[in-house]
């Protein structure tokens, strides 16, 4: 076979889409594309030099390997090629960032010719993607009296890779584009229905502004206007950036309005600009310091007071804003780096202190955080050879130390993950922290971008340090189609081989096990005292700490073990009153929104900062249901306290569940999975003897805020509403809307319910069967005046139901039931009155398989409420997606129709919902 031939054939076909060739990756075509360079005669040897100069993608692919190896055989005068002299091949080299690429350097360097291995040995001082064997190769040849080891030892103590950099330009000047009015959501950026072409980053640029042609020509055209200036996009009367955690939406905004990040590198860019009224949602913020660009809280809209100082109100009892100062697409400002002031003109508009720190603008610098953090590494691996103290290079960490102030919930967590901190010193809210990482999980939408960033840093197994990590197949569960079937078994492999435990077997000795990403983490978390990364915004775990995150972020974990940000602040929330016993918990994760921002005015002191729930007396399935709703609070992140007996209970449950992926077959030749049991043994033998109880904040602990849910004041199902007809346009889509169940007057028509995603348990299920039983005993026969889409997270949660009875009831009513032997290979585009027995996994949470009908107005147990998310506008009708609880989505589907709160009640009458019952305790030390 003619690899060559079938990339040209590629080519043509892509020009067709208007795309240029796709970047090379892979050994076999990289080394027939060399034979033609070699061959002076061949038809193809001009284009073939373009192809190997300007189109491989670098780190550890296979075409890197080959890359590396031909450059050296041309510096060692083996071949010869006119175009490409032994500088140019080391000025290649330099481009790709480590690897084979530094692997090759290090063997000029420390080769016999001298004039070569000075060469080589000035390249590698500009390189920071080393690893232990390439470090301990300099270090046994520094020991053994090389001198061009010193030298780069030396070098790389003096961190010269950093300094040597250009400085940051003091100013930039941008020009202003409004994406859209109020949250923009990451689906604008990067929509989850182009999820599989995320690692083919010119492909999957097109779908920028969910691909708005006429918006995309917009930009271009101010670009055109601007040439000399850098496009600044804007989240007007909102924030940029919420809902999901993606790279490929950061990726999308660099690609159209970024810097190139090398001339050898295509589709690469880096250092996008973006704002929003509100700032930028913290996920999205880190991912930006990825590419080293620069995310800003504009604050151009503020609160109208009257004379006495009090915030207007409209009749709604919303704050009335007022413009402080105009940002409407074209307008051209300067950010200035040194001042960290935003200008119009001379005009000083806003200090952006916070968005040029120290240690940002070290981002900006070297190009992106992950060239900072390999850097500080290899400084330190430097400094310990020479035997010297490490020199003060990089902005010093911020430590904020309070004397006779107590510790959060996460600042204790920090404190005991922190590396390289001033020892003995106690860190608080604000402190930059480096902390060890204890488990990652990778979802498969975006896992090829995260084994692309692992293949760009070079890396090739998992850091020892990580206690576990997963590679979930649940955002493509839903339709086996042939794009998955092209990419997942592929990215399987990969991160099945770089050491994670994956859904899916390369091998296939275990049946793919396509459950939630989030539930799995929740699982795997074995220590109230962790620290979790994971490769999506819903990360938020019931034990330890977890913080959503980009594809790069999820890279550099599994690489290096650390991850590094400010220790952030906490919201304390607490509870009183009772329970009803016709309410669902999901109303009072919907009632927790809903009376913080009451209590603080219509401010949402949650976003950015850690919710500290003390939820005391739910296990870890039930409290998942609050701390994944989080993400929708903007939180950073969130804890929840324990009582020593409940957390008990969880980790016995979690340590069940491992073992039956053990019992799978899914545990690596590194039992990882068995060294998850013995963590939670052991966590659980420590609060058994009181020797390490369940993690609690301590009494004099400061907070930001404090929020007091009244679960007296929850007396009907709670509806977080997209708001899709408010006049204002930046109040649609926010997740701040909650509605009681009598708003709607039992009259709102619904077209479709989903129960599923990450935010039900097993509970959920078996609500729906009895459920099910109760409107049969009471009508005779169930009849569904609505399609209702059921989606089980876990297949542990569809073994358990099967085993106690409650599936066959949803067998007895469904009018399909999934098939694992023969999976859906497109997606269902219509929907029939009848109950759907649905793949565990995302569905139509995701949005990125299947869908609502267009126009649709669902009623769903899911996360996001986005508009085009579950469902699509019509030309009728704009969609809508309603979330609320299992109970409401049920009797929603039978109607047709929200109910109102009698037949609600009547629905769940005699039916175990979930309980809770504040704790009586005292959650703090």
């Amino acid at each position: 076979m003619n690899t060559y031939k079938d990339y040209l054939k590629q080519i043509e076909e892509r020009k067709g889409q208007g795309l240029h060739p796709q970047p090379i990756d892979g050994a076999e075509l990289l080394s027939e594309i060399i034979n033609q360079i070699k061959d002076i005669n061949n038809q193809y040897r001009e284009e073939s030099l373009n192809f190997f100069i300007y189109n491989v993608l670098p780190g550890t692919t296979s075409a890197a390997g080959v890359k590396a190896t031909f450059l050296k055989e041309i510096i060692l005068g083996e071949v010869v090629v006119k175009e490409i002299t032994p500088s140019f091949a080391f000025e290649l080299l330099s481009h790709m960032k480590g690897g084979p690429s530094v692997k090759v350097l290090l063997d000029l360097a420390l080769g016999t010719d001298n004039i070569i291995a000075k060469q080589a040995a000035d390249v590698l001082k500009t390189q920071v993607f080393l690893y232990e064997a390439d470090t301990d190769r300099l270090k046994e040849a520094f020991e053994n009296g090389n001198k061009i080891a010193k030298e780069i030892i030396e070098s790389y103590a003096k961190a010269e890779f950093f300094t040597k950099l250009p400085d940051v330009e003091e100013e930039i000047k941008v020009v202003t584009f409004i994406a859209g009015i109020g949250d923009i959501s990451t689906d604008l950026l990067s929509p989850g229905g182009d999820a599989h072409s995320r690692s083919d980053r010119e492909l999957h640029g097109q779908c920028l502004f969910e691909h708005n042609k006429e918006k995309q020509n917009e930009l271009l055209a101010l670009q055109k206007e601007h040439p000399d200036k850098r496009v600044m996009l804007i989240a007007e009367k909102g924030t940029m950036g919420v809902g999901s955690s993606r790279m490929s939406g950061v990726n999308n905004v660099a690609l159209w309005t970024g810097i190139k990040s090398s001339p050898y590198v295509p589709f690469i860019n880096i250092a996008p600009i973006i704002a929003g009224t509100n700032g930028i949602s913290p996920i999205f913020l880190t991912t930006v310091g990825v590419t080293g660009g620069i995310g800003i809280d504009l604050k151009n809209w503020i609160k109208k007071t009257d004379a006495k100082g009090n915030t207007l109100r409209d009749e709604n009892g919303d704050p009335v804003l007022e413009e402080a100062y105009s940002v409407a697409t074209g307008t051209v400002l300067t950010v200035n780096t040194k001042k960290k002031k935003l200008y119009n003109g001379d005009k000083e508009l806003i200090d952006i202190s916070a968005s040029l720190t120290p240690q940002k603008v070290e981002f900006i610098k070297a190009g992106g955080s992950y060239a900072v953090v390999f850097g500080k590494k290899l400084q330190t691996f430097a400094s310990k050879v020479l035997g010297v103290d490490v020199i003060p290079v990089y902005a010093p960490s911020k430590e904020i130390s309070i004397e006779g102030q107590g510790l959060t919930a996460v600042e204790k967590i920090f404190n005991k993950n922190a590396v390289g901190t001033t020892p003995g010193k106690v860190l608080h809210a604000g402190s930059d922290v480096r902390v060890e990482v204890n488990i990652v999980g990778s979802q498969d939408t975006t896992g090829l971008m995260t084994s692309q960033e692992l293949e760009m840093m070079a890396a090739t197994i998992i850091s020892p340090i990580v206690d576990g990590a997963y590679q979930s197949g649940c955002h493509t569960a839903s339709v086996w189609d042939n794009k998955s079937k092209a990419n997942i078994p592929r990215l399987m492999k990969f991160m099945n081989d770089f050491g994670l435990i994956t859904a899916r077997d390369p091998q296939h000795k275990y049946k793919p096990m396509t459950d939630v990403i989030h539930k799995v983490l929740n699982d795997i978390t074995v220590d109230d005292w962790a620290i979790i990364i994971g490769g999506d915004s819903h990360t938020r775990m019931s034990k330890g700490v977890a913080f959503g995150a980009d594809s790069g972020t999820v890279a550099l974990a599994l690489a290096t073990g650390e991850a590094t940000m400010p220790i952030p602040q906490s919201v304390k929330v607490t509870f009183k009153g009772t329970m009803k016993s016709y309410m669902d918990f999901r109303d009072v994760v919907h009632a927790t929104q809903q009376q913080m921002l009451s209590q603080f005015g219509g401010d949402n002191v949650f976003q950015g900062r850690i919710i500290e729930v003390h939820i005391g007396t739910l296990t870890s399935d039930q409290a998942f249901t609050f701390t994944d709703w989080t993400a929708e609070m903007k939180a950073k992140a969130s804890i929840c306290i324990s009582e020593d007996a409940t957390l008990i209970e969880s980790l016995e449950i979690a340590k069940g569940r491992i073992q039956i992926m053990i019992d799978k077959g899914m545990d690596n030749k590194l039992q990882v999975l068995k060294g998850l049991i013995a963590i939670a043994d052991k966590r659980i033998a420590e609060i058994k003897s009181g020797e390490k109880p369940a993690l609690t904040p301590d009494a004099n602990a400061k907070y930001f805020a404090e929020v007091v849910v009244d679960l007296d004041k929850i007396i009907e199902p709670m509806i977080a509403d997209p708001d899709v007809y408010n006049e204002d346009v930046s109040k649609r889509y926010t997740h701040d809307t909650i509605r009681p169940l009598s708003y709607y007057g039992g009259t709102k028509k619904v077209d479709l319910g989903f129960i599923g995603s990450c935010m039900v348990h097993k509970g959920d299920m078996k609500i729906l069967a009895q459920m099910l039983k109760n409107v049969e005993a009471q009508q005779g026969k169930v009849e569904f005046k609505a399609p209702l889409v059921v989606a089980p997270p876990t297949y542990n949660i569809v073994d358990e139901l099967k085993a106690e009875g409650d599936w066959e009831v949803l067998q007895k009513y469904s009018g399909f039931e999934f098939d694992d032997n023969d999976p859906k290979a497109a997606a269902r585009t219509k929907y029939e009155n009848m109950l759907y027995l649905e793949r565990p996994g995302c569905n139509l949470c995701m949005g990125n398989q299947e869908k609502a009908e267009p126009g649709d107005t669902v009623m769903a147990t899911s996360t996001r409420l986005f508009q085009g998310r579950v469902v699509k506008d019509s030309n009728e009708k704009k969609g809508e997606s309603l979330l609320s609880s299992t109970p409401v989505v049920v009797i929603s589907t039978i109607l047709g129709r929200t109910p109102n709160i009698q037949e609600y009640e009547a629905a769940v009458e005699g039916i175990n919902l979930t309980k809770f019952k504040p704790s009586h305790k005292l959650l703090v030390k």
